[in-house]
């Protein structure tokens, strides 16, 4: 389970829904269009809510490890969205550069300044 925040709300929300919301956050913004996300998370009451997100550039977006024992809210619809979406966005230009097992902006960077 991860804190799920945008803005100034907190919701908890899986692992996996909370990474891909990130990533496809992140290449909505890269491509200059946003989208909607609806997902299934627990508020800060502890009661079970639907949240849509509004994603793309400027999304206020960030996620954080918890130790929460609770059941992760069901996402399959919600992951089956941004997986479909994001397969619709072309790669950024960052992915696009990167060898495919370098995760360090900074070996990017570096290889950069190398050339």
């Amino acid at each position: 389970m991860k804190h799920l925040t945008y803005a100034d709300k907190s919701l908890l929300v899986g692992d996996e829904v909370a990474d891909l919301l990130l990533q496809y956050s992140a290449r909505l913004a890269s491509s200059g269009v946003a989208d909607t996300v609806e997902v299934h998370a627990i508020s800060s009451d502890g009661d079970d809510v639907t949240a849509t997100f509004l994603l793309g550039e400027g999304a206020p977006l960030m996620a954080e490890t918890t130790t929460s024992s609770l059941p992760e809210p069901d996402n399959t619809d919600a992951v089956q969205h941004v997986t479909d979406g994001m397969s619709r966005l072309m790669p950024t230009a960052i992915e696009s550069e990167m060898d495919p097992d370098t995760t360090a902006l900074d070996d990017l960077y570096y290889e950069r300044e190398t050339e």
